[in-house]
């Protein structure tokens, strides 16, 4: 029986990028952090509403807004999908914030099903 008390998948922005071949694209200093959920979503008011703190955050976005939103909400980690180049003014603002912005070819689809896969509900 598993124990009531622990709380979290065990599952860290550094085991998403080893596991899923995500590329780190800023935020190296963030890839500790637990991951405890998940969102999908590419409107950024509806991100801030219904995201939750330590999810990882999968959204075709790649301008500097994201940032701002991840930083509000305190995601673990923001997944930019379908291989769309994210903005430098993005990279240097999460770099400076530690934010974890990964890569990826996969559809926004296709990565939460490996999400999902990988144990993240």
């Amino acid at each position: 029986m598993e124990n009531a008390n622990i709380k979290g998948t065990g599952i860290t922005v550094a085991h998403i990028i080893e596991e899923l071949d995500c590329t780190l694209i800023a935020g190296k200093n963030g890839i500790d952090r637990s991951v405890e959920s998940g969102f999908v979503g590419d409107l950024l008011s509806i991100v801030m509403g219904k995201a939750k703190a330590d999810s990882v955050w999968i959204t075709i976005q790649s301008h500097i807004n994201i940032i701002a939103v991840a930083s509000l909400v305190d995601v673990s980690c923001v997944i930019v999908t379908e291989g769309y180049d994210v903005d430098q003014l993005a990279i240097n603002r999460a770099n400076e914030e530690d934010i974890a912005i990964l890569s990826t070819k996969l559809s926004s689809y296709e990565i939460t099903t490996k999400l999902y896969e990988l144990g993240i509900k």
